[in-house]
């Protein structure tokens, strides 16, 4: 009796394992987590797939070290190309040395988490007209992949448009460092710019690779969402964590889309200063103001005249007042003088 519960011993512990190693099927409703405490992150992100915070709220872990995990970090509120937009993101990130395609941060029209996770690379449709910049980790021939180690621009397809060879500036994706990336989009020059370094050195004064795009061409009226994903196909075990994430953009009036600007300044100084915000100077705003501004005025001057009038009511009462008293101490003169008969006497006017 004892060797039969043995063997049902066993047997139940190998299945319950058999079972905790079946990739689970990705939702395509966020998971709850607490990323909005964290400041190296946006507020308004959610987690899709295998994606789950970890270490007490310090990263997000994207994919699990198993064979068909996937995961998505995504930004909740859009980015609208209803007229020239300029973008800036930067995020860290370490991917585990084994095999695998690394990690994409990817820029997709319409709602990118209900077609998540997809059949396709990186759980993005080839059919979505996407911007993506791909860390590639493996070398894929029908891709024309440059290496196991490099940047690639990916615009609606895997094929890259511009590479940059990761290894001609002493780093490797998947080492398990981990590393810093800067994503620059210039409305102004229509240009695209990457750069890479390890988390902690200065930010690189030249990209490692770049491209001409015109973005408001490519999405011109739409909505588009920005995410962070990677996915493990075949054998692929790796394991990706992302520490950081920040993202603003800025739009550009069209008036001014022909006016060269510098793709630092705008970084730097007006998209970070707009937190990420258009900023909409329509008529109605104009007029809202102006309303305002009269109200002010009109209730000041309202004010105005009637503590005035009040000065004035306080005035003519006390001129009332004085003009009283004085009458009353002429009335009441009284003369010290008596008569002959010893008695008082009192003289009216």
């Amino acid at each position: 009796m004892a060797f039969n519960f043995n063997y049902i011993s066993i047997f139940c512990v190998f299945v319950f394992n058999a079972i905790a190693l079946i990739p689970r099927p990705c939702s395509s409703s966020p998971t709850q987590h607490s990323l909005h405490l964290n400041p190296n992150f946006d507020p308004e992100i959610d987690l899709f797939g295998d994606a789950k915070v970890v270490d007490g709220g310090a990263h997000v872990k994207l994919t699990r070290p198993l064979p068909s995990s996937s995961g998505l970090i995504l930004r909740r509120n859009p980015i609208k190309f209803i007229h020239p937009v300029s973008f800036f993101t930067e995020f860290s990130f370490s991917i585990s040395p084994n095999d695998g395609d690394g990690l994409l941060l990817a820029l997709v029209p319409g709602n990118f988490s209900l077609e998540f996770p997809g059949k396709s690379s990186f759980g993005i449709s080839s059919e979505n007209n996407y911007l993506g910049v791909e860390f590639d980790t493996s070398k894929d021939r029908n891709e024309g992949d440059l290496n196991a180690n490099h940047i690639g621009l990916n615009v609606g397809s895997p094929m890259s448009v511009a590479v940059g060879n990761v290894s001609a500036i002493n780093l490797v994706l998947n080492s398990g460092v981990k590393l810093q990336a800067w994503i620059d989009y210039s409305a102004s020059s229509k240009r695209l710019e990457v750069r890479l370094s390890r988390l902690g050195d200065d930010r690189p004064a030249n990209p490692i690779t770049a491209c001409e795009i015109d973005l408001l061409r490519m999405w011109g009226g739409r909505d588009v969402v920005a995410g962070i994903t990677s996915s493990n196909r075949g054998a692929s075990a790796q394991i990706i964590n992302v520490y950081s994430w920040k993202l603003s953009w800025r739009g550009v009036p069209k008036s001014l889309h022909s006016v060269p600007a510098d793709p630092g300044d705008e970084r730097v100084r007006e998209e970070t200063a707009m937190g990420g915000q258009e900023r909409n100077y329509s008529a109605f705003t104009l007029l809202a103001r102006l309303i305002f501004t009269t109200g002010c005025v009109a209730l000041i001057s309202f004010v105005g005249l009637f503590m005035w009038a009040i000065f004035e009511n306080w005035l003519a009462d006390s001129a009332v007042a004085a003009a009283d008293a004085r009458y009353e101490r002429i009335h009441v003169t009284v003369d010290k003088n008596t008569d002959h008969h010893g008695k008082l006497a009192t003289s009216c006017p």
